[in-house]
């Protein structure tokens, strides 16, 4: 079985849990999938079957959320899971939030949340806030493609978020910052992704409606599918030669592609000078 898969996490699990329970239906341990959603978060889970785990650095890293703020108050998390640090009772509207989100258009520095995976000196974030140490944490580069809000309810003081961002972006730090840029505070009680590269919600499968292998077969995704790069077709002389881990000649641009023959996925290679080297073989 050689592969993709886009699978709805559900809430309270997290994407290892998901992992574990295909890789009891199909047996097969080599299984990954294409990032990390928290249990608290649900939605898109892209998941590498067999060979397939080799191209998941080539795959598109874009994302896509809707996340749920609740303003009036923050967190230690910056998330419902969090005990409440500030509470305000100052009220705001549409146009307050759609005028403070303008702030968070393109490239910005984004400060992580402590109660986060990132290592510092070979420690987890989260594993300095849980002993109570400090320690420095440095604002990461990101990008965030379009950021807007769908909907406010000003009786429950909760608005609705679209982020399209770039990887390594915490929608939790979002929330927590928006709601301090408004002087309102923040934090963040749904998280759903809707999009993670090419793979969207639209045609995600849950992961309940998935019981036998057949079940799976059925939905499993061929890679050329799914792999935005350029792809080549080899003849039978050049399919040879890259099957062996040799390097062939042919007049194309400089770059990464994905060798083709017979309509089947034969190699991720670079391109260089008119030279082709595989970099990785599925054969």
């Amino acid at each position: 079985m050689f592969g993709f898969l886009n699978i709805y996490k559900p809430k309270g699990m997290t994407s290892h849990d998901v992992v574990s329970v295909l890789r009891k239906i199909i047996k097969i341990k080599q299984i990954g999938h294409t990032g990390t959603l928290d249990p608290f978060a649900e939605g898109v889970l892209p998941i590498c079957i067999g060979k397939a785990t080799r191209l998941i650095e080539y795959l598109d890293d874009e994302k896509a959320y809707i996340g749920t703020v609740q303003f009036g108050a923050a967190t230690t998390t910056y998330d419902i899971e969090g005990d409440v640090t500030k509470t305000s009772s100052k009220e705001i509207s549409n146009e307050d939030i759609e005028t403070a989100l303008l702030n968070f258009e393109g490239e910005i520095e984004q400060m992580p949340p402590i109660f986060s995976a990132i290592k510092v000196n070979g420690k987890k974030l989260y594993e300095y806030a849980r002993n109570g140490e400090e320690v420095e944490i440095k604002p990461r580069k990101i990008c965030i493609n379009e950021i807007k809000l769908l909907k406010f309810d000003k009786q429950t003081n909760q608005a609705e978020i679209y982020i399209d961002c770039s990887k390594g972006t915490y929608i939790r730090s979002i929330a927590n910052d928006l709601g301090e840029n408004l002087e309102v505070f923040g934090h963040l009680i749904k998280l759903v992704r809707v999009k993670a590269g090419s793979f969207k919600i639209e045609t995600s499968t849950k992961l309940e409606d998935l019981k036998t292998k057949e079940d799976i077969e059925k939905i499993l995704i061929p890679p050329l599918e799914k792999l935005n790069l350029d792809k080549v077709e080899l003849n039978e002389n050049e399919y040879e030669k890259i099957s062996h881990g040799m390097k062939i000649k042919k007049e194309i641009k400089d770059g990464i592609i994905i060798l083709i023959y017979q309509n089947n996925l034969i190699s991720i290679a670079e391109s260089q000078s008119s030279e082709i080297k595989p970099l990785k073989v599925f054969i």
